[in-house]
């Protein structure tokens, strides 16, 4: 029981998944908006805006830099890890849902008789500007947080 109470006081945790939960439904209200149509997968899924992946590492360094300061290793690894994760969702992953794109739609143009019953994720990486507003929702949740 002292574990799962740890983990409930644990400001740096539940301020991350906070903020992943948040930019998840912010996430799944824009798609909806912008396509007028309801996806529950986009309550999980990878990609759109804003970035939950930006959200959750913005808020863990953000919170880790409050709680220990800034030079402290913690918040020097929570950093790190935020700038690469951010990097890569901008880079590679997005990179590989536009691949995944172009040969989804090369199957769709194959033969029917010859077609294939895969569909590549498309909605993998995110844009600059994406990860931009994650990584803003991610410091104002951890910010509010801090002063709770």
């Amino acid at each position: 029981m002292d574990v799962l109470m740890q983990i409930i006081q644990n400001k740096m945790l539940i301020t991350a998944i906070l903020s992943w939960a948040i930019a998840q439904v912010i996430k799944t209200i824009v798609f909806f908006a912008v396509n007028r149509r309801f996806d529950w997968s986009r309550l999980t899924g990878d990609g759109g805006m804003p970035s939950a992946h930006s959200a959750t590492v913005t808020s863990l360094a953000t919170m880790a830099c409050i709680e220990y300061g800034a030079d402290s290793g913690v918040f020097a690894v929570a950093a790190i890890m935020a700038v690469v994760v951010m990097h890569d969702a901008m880079g590679v992953r997005l990179e590989s849902g536009k691949h995944a794109q172009a040969i989804n739609e090369l199957f769709d143009m194959l033969d029917p008789d010859v077609m294939l019953d895969v569909k590549l994720k498309e909605f993998i990486g995110h844009t600059p500007s994406q990860v931009t507003v994650g990584a803003i929702l991610g410091f104002i949740v951890a910010f509010c947080a801090s002063r709770m």
